[in-house]
């Protein structure tokens, strides 16, 4: 056997091999028990029985995994009986459940409370801060965009319901509430929005009408207020522009128009009618300096001495005033009459037809035709209006 195995071993490495040699899996040795090597070995093998699957009607309560739950760990309940001894019990007690039910109940119901009041918040709201804005965000939007509180009278005058000084004397005379009590105080700092005011009775709307600019070019015979029922008032020449405003804005009262300054009854041209008393208290403010510019129609010839005189100015209510040009324009084929352009700044009651009367001239017809850097529109008819956009407010000198 060993010849054998030597003679292949040495054939194998010095001859070429025929065949292809592939890798075979060998199998263990077995040791036997017998002591003689001829005998053929003899095995005993045994297979053990399969482990019993726990039937699923019989749960073992001390089982540490729920076939059904994949492996999940059950522990269970332990409570006390109404013998007060301690037991175990697969489900929870039936307090902590109806404890449990009503809380999630509860926390439904607030969240749903929740979610219907920032709607509500939402929908009445408009922009507004919200409260996790730091102190100095909320300030700075109560500056720049809220509207701050503001006196009554003013309120009451922006609302339509009379004039500033009408106002006050309804506040005076007890006929002004605001949250239920008597207010005899014009002073009194009010928000439409949140105070409720009634005047006579009479809710105040909260909503208050839009701010109105106005540029009229107004008709001879006309006066400026609105006080003397006798006379043609300028602001009858805003009816239907007001019943138009009024269906543009359902709901909102009518503003309240009122002319800033004035023009005699017998002079025309550029007057300026807003509903903005801040407005019209700062272009017609000395400090403005807001020059005004007329051409007067003079009745006779003007010479040279006229114009010298005009320059040097009259005492008008006790102060001398002098205007800030005086110019004779040239002569138009359409118009016999000579035409002064006098440009004047301190605004005082018939200043220009003063100074041409101390000159010895007698006017014919008297036209405003500017008011600081706006000049009332060439194309303008008698008795028309236009609304003032914002570079004509700018020219004007509002700062708003």
């Amino acid at each position: 056997m060993a010849a054998t195995v030597a003679s292949l071993s040495s054939s194998l490495l010095f001859s070429k091999p025929s065949l292809t040699l592939r890798p075979f899996r060998t199998l263990p040795r077995i040791i036997t028990s017998s002591s003689s090597s001829s005998s053929p070995p003899q095995f005993n093998i045994s297979f053990a029985p399969p482990k019993p699957k726990p039937k699923p009607s019989e749960p073992d309560p001390f089982s540490d995994s729920d076939p059904e739950s994949g492996g999940q760990l059950i522990i269970p309940w332990i409570v006390r009986g109404e013998d007060g001894n301690l037991k175990l019990q697969m489900h929870p007690p039936a307090r902590l459940l109806h404890a449990t039910a009503n809380s999630d109940t509860a926390t439904a119901t607030a969240t749903k409370v929740t979610k219907k009041n920032k709607i509500n918040k939402n929908k009445s709201s408009e922009v507004v801060p919200k409260s996790n804005y730091s102190k100095a965000a909320r300030r700075f939007y109560n500056d720049n965009f809220k509207d701050p509180p503001q006196r009554l009278s003013k309120v009451l005058a922006a609302a339509g319901v009379a004039s500033r000084r009408s106002s006050e004397e309804l506040i005076f005379g007890g006929k002004v509430t605001v949250n239920g009590s008597v207010c005899n105080t014009p002073q009194t700092r009010v928000d439409p929005a949140k105070d409720i005011i009634y005047v006579n009775g009479n809710r105040l709307p909260k909503k208050q009408p839009p701010k109105v600019y106005l540029a009229l070019n107004k008709p001879k015979g006309y006066i400026c207020s609105s006080g003397d029922k006798e006379s043609k008032s300028v602001l009858s020449l805003f009816d239907d522009y007001l019943k138009i405003l009024d269906k543009r804005n359902s709901g909102v009262p009518k503003p309240r128009l009122f002319t800033v300054g004035r023009l005699d009854v017998a002079t025309t041209g550029l007057i300026i009618v807003t509903n903005d008393g801040d407005f019209a208290q700062q272009i017609s403010h000395p400090s403005a300096n807001l020059s005004k510019e007329y051409i007067a129609v003079i009745d006779g010839d003007v010479n040279k001495r006229h114009l010298i005189a005009i320059n040097d100015g009259t005492v008008i209510e006790g102060v001398h005033c002098t205007p800030d040009s005086v110019e004779l324009l040239p002569r138009q084929p359409d118009i016999p009459r000579p035409r002064l352009r006098i440009v004047v700044h301190e605004g005082r009651k018939h200043e220009v037809r003063e100074l041409v009367k101390n000159a010895g001239l007698e006017i014919h017809s008297l036209k405003r035709v500017r008011i600081g850097g706006f000049r009332l529109p060439s194309d303008l008819g008698i008795g028309k209006h236009i609304e003032l956009k914002q570079s004509h407010l700018k020219a004007l000198g509002w700062k708003s």
